[in-house]
């Protein structure tokens, strides 16, 4: 890893300047909302196109916050250069989700422990197979102890990671019959880029709404709520 590579074409940080475990939000204003609430003496190290990365220290442990932008190529751009070129060694996702189970409301959480996907992100390895994105079992286990420490509602498992939003055939039926619990649009490519790179991620997604019942958050609750996760990725440091 050469200093020399920093900053690159979308991070405007010199090497040095991010902290060695980030804590990512699609939205990089939900990234300046962590600054703001969770850190202790924050400094902006990006702001490339208005996505918005600071560090500080939480609880005297130095961390980033930044967003990832929407969708897998967004994601896979932002962690590939955290990890390969900025010493980035642990990235937790803090996003949403929309249930497909019966089993997890508006509110709960999802921990993310593979991402199924209908995206060909995978196709630049060459695999002579189809590859499982799974998350880091440290940073998983300590999310499941921590949101039982805090009385959160969760469930662990397989998500969705969608490359459309607006899926003509969502097909959901049939990966709820594979026990998905979750759809999303970026973990698969997260814990790819952590696996290439020999690093850990870890997604902890808040459910925002419920596909099958139509159950979508308030203003109130995603505020009261969307914390939750929070909490539990700052945990981990």
């Amino acid at each position: 890893m050469s200093n020399k590579q920093t900053p690159t074409p979308h991070i405007g940080a010199q090497f040095g300047e991010i902290a060695e475990t980030v804590i990512m939000a699609g939205d990089p204003l939900r990234a300046k909302f962590m600054a703001e609430n969770f850190l202790t003496d924050a400094v902006q190290f990006n702001k490339v196109r208005g996505m918005l990365g600071y560090t500080g220290t939480h609880d005297g442990k130095r961390v980033s916050v930044m967003g990832h932008g929407m969708g897998m190529p967004s994601m896979g751009i932002y962690t590939y250069e955290l990890f390969n070129f900025y010493g980035v060694k642990t990235i937790i996702r803090v996003g949403s989700a929309g249930s497909i189970s019966n089993d997890l409301h508006v509110g709960d959480l999802v921990i993310a422990m593979g991402a199924c996907t209908n995206s060909n992100y995978a196709a630049q390895y060459e695999l002579p197979g189809t590859y499982a994105p799974i998350a880091n079992f440290e940073l998983l286990r300590g999310a499941a102890e921590a949101c039982d420490r805090l009385g959160y509602n969760y469930k662990v498992g397989n998500v969705f990671s969608s490359d459309v939003f607006y899926a003509e055939n969502a097909h959901n039926d049939k990966w709820i019959q594979m026990g998905v619990l979750a759809v999303e649009m970026e973990v698969a490519a997260l814990y790819m880029n952590a696996a290439r790179s020999g690093n850990r991620a870890l997604a902890i997604c808040t459910i925002s709404d419920h596909i099958l019942t139509g159950e979508v958050t308030t203003a109130e609750e995603r505020q009261n709520t969307f914390t939750h996760m929070m909490d539990v990725a700052f945990s981990l440091l």
